[in-house]
């Protein structure tokens, strides 16, 4: 088992919940606007469904459970009352900085989140500069996590083989999608969303090869 980024010739990053800490400003922001058009959710049941995933499956499981698709209006008023929850409170994961500046093989992002959303989350948490033009998000594949086609695509960009490739993920659609892809996937456990009772074993039975609580714990040696 890898413990450290030598061996690999790319790392892709998710971004919500491994370079910035916005799981619980992300999920609460969503409860409340579910329940406040009649799908009352709690946070645990978002970070059960939805996390990792694009607004897609939170669309189509509303479908699924009230019979209706999210009103028309919803992702705009959610949306506006996430990005100003962003601009207060988001920061970055401790110590991500310092990985993805010393990092010396490729890097890039890759999130389910709208090209929106992830621009501003780089942004507001001053990661953006030190990300570069390396960013993939799910509008540019067909399938979300947990396909494989995002990282599949990431990988195709940047040039690296899959099996050369390290995934550095927080969600169970997230390391299901490395592992789907042939990619070496590691869990990272350090946000605020992964509180006391989270069950950290379901990412290791979906294939993470290494789970981690700090960023600085992430080895550098060789790369």
């Amino acid at each position: 088992m890898e413990s450290t980024a030598a061996g690999f010739d790319l790392v892709i990053f998710d971004c919500d919940g491994v370079l910035v800490d916005s799981e619980i400003i992300s999920a609460s922001t969503l409860a409340d606007n579910l329940t406040r058009i009649g799908f009352p959710v709690d946070l645990d049941y978002v970070n059960e469904h939805y996390l990792g995933r694009s607004f897609e499956v939170i669309d189509a499981d509303h479908r699924r459970r009230s019979g209706r698709p999210l009103p028309k209006e919803f992702g705009d008023i959610w949306y506006g009352e996430l990005f100003a929850a962003f601009r207060r409170e988001l920061k970055p994961i401790a110590g991500v900085a310092d990985v993805l500046r010393r990092l010396a093989i490729p890097k890039c992002v890759a999130s389910s989140s709208t090209p929106a959303r992830l621009m501003l989350a780089l942004e507001v948490s001053g990661l953006a500069e030190l990300c570069g033009s390396h960013v993939f998000d799910a509008s540019m594949v067909r399938r979300g996590k947990p396909a494989p086609d995002l990282f599949l695509y990431c990988a195709e960009r940047m040039g690296a083989a899959p099996t050369r490739t390290l995934v550095v993920e927080d969600s169970l659609a997230g390391i299901a999608a490395a592992v789907a892809a042939g990619m070496t996937a590691w869990a990272f456990v350090g946000g605020s969303h992964y509180g006391a009772g989270r069950d950290i074993d379901l990412l290791r039975r979906a294939g993470a090869a290494r789970i981690f609580s700090s960023m600085t714990e992430f080895g550098l040696e060789g790369g």
